[in-house]
């Protein structure tokens, strides 16, 4: 389960040509496990009908302060006590205004005021980038980031006038993922987490290379988990093909080399060190130059031992990080995995399954998760599930060391 599912989410919509994106949004809250209520500015309705959201969410949508035909006319506190977060999505440069300098003369602004003081108030921006660049608009957002209201985003890229900048309302997927972020609780809060993931490529020449199949998903989701619990992320990734979830810093490499160069920049002052990449083994002896032409049936290539990134983790002395490892093996899988997890001195090892397609290039997966003196297992499901579960069970080890 993400950290949404379950949750009581209040979304409000204000008046952006993006608005219609928050359509998609209810469906990908409620895929989340949530249940949706919206509340739409009058500027909104002119954008995208309220029926659409009262079919999307099951609920009537809410405009009006005083509707007699709804709680008494007391929406403003009824829905705010009910929200166990509010999400403004999108909100334009004049609702972020209003907000900032607490007017209250609609529903929304004014059950933003009324509501609990725990309650999460996430805002994603959307408008135009000179908008978004004036300096009302950074004052004003600025404001409300000192209050304790989260800011996700805005995104970058063409705008619906034509222009070209930051203001667009972020992708629903990476608005879905920061939004996990803002929930809590933060139990890494104040940490710093280090992970790699995803394949290296180790180049034969200027165009072939030596790889695996690992898509990098497992490593992704478990960025976004550790996001979500409030650490610091740091992603260190070979070439993959996923958006980087909200928040996280990624630092891109390709071959074995410059993932161990990456890592040992990044691991120092790191708490927790996650080693989810498939790290190839072997590389190239030596690199031709130029493309090699095909000539002789057979093809021979000498191929050398590359550096062991996660064993040189764990071996660091003082301040050395909780380490993670992961095995991937065809068989004999506790067993293997228990036997890699004493060799290199790691505290805990994922080990899964990678025959019968499974594990890799997969949308889900299952882990026997192994330390010390105990383990767990962990069923199959998605994989950004079992990143969470995974996150629940590393945070717990790494606590009860009194890390």
């Amino acid at each position: 389960m993400g950290m949404l599912h379950g949750r009581r989410v209040l979304l409000g919509v204000t008046g952006s040509v993006a608005a219609y994106k928050a359509c998609d949004f209810v469906r990908r809250l409620q895929e989340a496990g949530c249940e949706v209520r919206v509340v739409m500015t009058a500027a909104a309705c002119e954008f995208v009908a309220p029926l659409s959201f009262q079919a999307l969410s099951g609920f009537p949508v809410r405009s009006a302060v005083f509707d007699a035909q709804a709680e008494a006319g007391m929406d403003h506190i009824s829905l705010a006590r009910w929200a166990e977060v509010i999400v403004i999505a999108p909100a334009s440069a004049n609702f972020i205004a209003r907000l900032a300098h607490g007017l209250a003369d609609d529903l929304l602004s004014t059950l933003c005021l009324a509501r609990l003081v725990q309650t999460p108030l996430c805002v994603a921006p959307a408008m135009n980038h000179g908008m978004w660049l004036n300096a009302a608009t950074q004052e004003n957002v600025s404001t409300l980031r000192r209050r304790g209201v989260f800011v996700l985003g805005p995104g970058q890229g063409v705008q619906a006038c034509g222009e070209v900048g930051e203001g667009r309302l972020l992708e629903i997927p990476v608005l879905l993922g920061a939004l996990e972020q803002c929930v809590g609780p933060w139990p890494l809060r104040g940490r710093r987490v280090v992970l790699t993931a995803g394949p290296t490529r180790e180049a034969l020449d200027p165009v072939r290379y030596v790889g695996n199949r690992s898509s990098g998903r497992m490593g992704y989701a478990l960025a976004q988990a550790a996001a979500c619990r409030g650490a610091e992320v740091v992603l260190v990734s070979g070439p993959c093909a996923l958006a980087v979830p909200y928040g996280v810093r990624h630092v891109a490499v390709e071959s074995a080399a410059q993932m161990r160069e990456a890592v040992l920049a990044e691991v120092g002052g790191c708490d927790v060190f996650i080693g989810a990449a498939a790290v190839a083994d072997y590389r190239a002896a030596a690199v031709a130059a130029q493309k090699l032409k095909k000539g002789a049936d057979d093809w021979c290539v000498s191929l050398v031992r590359n550096p062991d990134i996660l064993a040189e983790v764990a071996a660091l002395g003082v301040g050395r990080p909780f380490v993670v490892g992961f095995a991937a093996e065809t068989g004999r899988l506790v067993e293997l995995a228990r036997d890699k997890l004493v060799r290199k001195g790691l505290d805990m090892i994922a080990a899964n399954d990678v025959s019968e397609g499974q594990g890799f290039d997969v949308a889900d997966n299952a882990l026997s998760v192994l330390w010390g003196d105990g383990g767990v297992d962990l069923p199959r499901q998605s994989k950004e599930a079992l990143a969470h579960a995974l996150l629940d069970v590393i945070v717990a080890r790494y606590l009860a060391k009194g890390c």
